[in-house]
């Protein structure tokens, strides 16, 4: 899977995500990671790749053509056609399922806005995404984009040692995840819960089952009324 990323700030993105296990597998060649620096494509002396705003306003609008050339290299480079994902407050909010949808793409395109926003005009003809990572403001799309590359990418076979570990974490089937414990089995007088102990198997996905139900409930009750339980835990959870 390949994520190309329009950017001001090249390094920041590309110093963010090539550490740790997504790094490891753009070294592996299962993921490629690269940043498209919008100011190479300006045609202003200075780099300059914004302009005050029509009609008056605060701050500055980065303009359409510099954002345009960026990603019509990307397109030429792939050949195809790809999602454009706008990174704004005023998209869809990012979530588990969004990301195993656009972990199905081969490729995918984040445009990663600054200032008070970017000429609409160029949005409409490229973007085909509008996509937020909250209801709070950021200095720019930098920081959304490498939050979503992130929680994508480990959807990709062959990023995670494990792939098998990706369909029981937090968010499957709408529940959270179960509660986890390591050596040594006392710690400051606390013991690991007897049933992960027993080496019974069917015993300790009943638990962990029954502890994502639990923590759900608890933590986010919200997620539970999409959560795929059976009519024997919603009686016995109550739910």
């Amino acid at each position: 899977m390949n994520f190309h990323i329009m950017t001001l700030f090249k390094e920041m993105v590309l110093d963010g995500l090539n550490t740790s296990i997504i790094g490891k597998a753009v070294e592996k060649g299962v993921i490629t990671i690269d940043a498209v620096d919008i100011r190479e494509y300006s045609t202003n002396k200075h780099k300059k790749v914004d302009d005050y705003p029509y009609g008056g306003g605060a701050g500055m609008v980065m303009q359409a053509e510099p954002v345009y050339a960026a990603y019509q290299s990307i397109a030429d480079k792939i050949g195809q056609k790809a999602r454009v994902i706008y990174l704004t407050p005023q998209g869809q909010t990012f979530n588990q399922k969004m990301a195993e949808e656009f972990a199905k793409e081969e490729d995918l395109i984040f445009l990663c806005g600054h200032y008070e926003g970017i000429d609409e005009r160029v949005l409409d003809k490229i973007v085909t995404d509008y996509v937020s990572i909250g209801d709070y403001v950021l200095t720019g799309g930098e920081l959304p984009a490498m939050v979503m590359i992130d929680a994508i990418a480990r959807l990709v076979p062959g990023v995670l040692n494990n792939d098998v570990s990706a369909e029981f974490e937090s968010f499957h089937d709408n529940l959270l995840e179960y509660p986890q414990y390591s050596r040594p089995e006392t710690w400051r007088d606390e013991k690991v819960p007897d049933v992960l102990l027993s080496g019974h198997h069917g015993n300790v996905a009943k638990w962990r089952r029954e502890q994502s139900v639990l923590r759900t409930a608890e933590r986010r009750p919200d997620l539970l009324e999409k959560a795929e339980l059976s009519v024997e835990e919603r009686k016995r959870f109550n739910l």
